[in-house]
C-alpha cells in the first residue's frame, strides 16, 4: 500500500469525503496544494465506455478559453506556400521531407505536430516515433489540415487533445494552480462539456462514472457528476 508524506496527509484531511461542484473544487485544490512549483491542475474522468470497441472510442480536442499557461512549440510538416503560411501563423519549426529524416534521426524537441494531407505519406514513417508520444498528426484532432494557419493558432491558443485510454479513463490538464479560480473553472467546464458532447451513441448506461480534480502532487477532489450533466444540458 502506498504511504503518503505528512504534507499530503494534511492536505487530504482538508478535503471532505463528498462530491463537490467544479466551482467548489477548484478553489479547494488551489488551497490544499503544498508543492513549491506551479502545479498543473488536471481532471480525471472515468467513462462508461469500452474502448476496445471502435464505436465507443472517445477522442477530440477543445480550445481552453484561458489556455494552459505554457505555449506549445509547434512543428509543421508541409511544402511550398504552406511553409510560408506556417511561419506567418507562428509555427516554431517548419519543413518538408527533410524534417521527417531529422525526426527519424532522433530529434523530438517539439510539443505538437501539424501536417498537410499531401505530406502524410512521408509522415507515416514517423508512427513509431510520434505515436507513443501522442504526437502523430490526425485529421480527427485537426492536426492534418490544409488550413495550417488555423491549426497552428488553435494549438498556440491552448488547444487540448483528449483521448480515452484502454481502461476507459481520460486524463487532461485544465491549467496551472497559479491561474485565477475563475479561469480554471471556465477551462474545466469547456473540457468537460466537450467530453460529454463526444459521448459515442454506442455507449449505454451512465457515461460519467466518476470525475476527480487534482493538482500534480495534491489529493484528488471528487466532482459531482450529476451537477456536471445538469450544467451541460443547460
Amino acid at each position: 500500500m502506498r504511504r503518503h508524506g505528512k504534507k499530503y496527509t494534511a492536505a487530504r484531511a482538508k478535503v471532505d469525503d463528498r462530491a463537490y461542484s467544479i466551482e467548489e473544487a477548484i478553489p479547494l485544490v488551489q488551497k490544499v496544494k503544498f508543492a513549491k512549483f506551479d502545479e498543473t491542475v488536471e481532471l480525471t474522468l472515468r467513462l462508461g465506455v469500452d474502448p476496445k470497441h471502435a464505436d465507443q472510442m472517445v477522442r477530440g480536442t477543445v480550445v481552453l478559453p484561458h489556455g494552459l499557461g505554457k505555449t506549445k512549440s509547434v512543428l509543421v510538416i508541409a511544402g511550398g506556400e504552406k511553409q510560408k503560411e506556417a511561419t506567418e501563423a507562428g509555427a516554431d519549426f517548419v519543413g518538408g521531407e527533410e524534417i521527417v529524416e531529422r525526426i527519424l534521426g532522433g530529434w523530438v524537441d517539439f510539443d505538437a505536430v501539424v501536417a498537410t494531407p499531401d505530406m502524410m505519406r512521408a509522415v507515416g514513417r514517423l508512427g513509431k516515433v510520434l505515436g507513443p508520444r501522442g504526437l502523430m498528426p490526425n485529421p480527427k484532432t485537426g492536426t492534418v489540415s490544409t488550413d495550417i494557419r488555423k491549426a497552428v493558432q488553435e494549438i498556440k491558443a491552448g488547444k487540448v487533445e483528449f483521448r480515452v485510454d484502454k481502461t476507459g479513463i481520460i486524463h487532461a490538464p485544465v491549467g496551472k494552480s497559479s491561474f485565477s479560480s475563475d479561469s480554471l473553472v471556465a477551462n474545466a467546464h469547456a473540457l468537460v462539456d466537450s467530453i460529454v458532447k463526444a459521448k459515442p451513441s454506442a455507449a449505454k448506461g451512465k457515461y460519467l462514472k466518476s470525475v476527480t480534480l487534482s493538482s500534480t502532487m495534491g489529493p484528488g477532489v471528487r466532482i459531482d457528476t450529476a451537477n456536471i450533466e445538469a450544467v451541460v444540458k443547460h
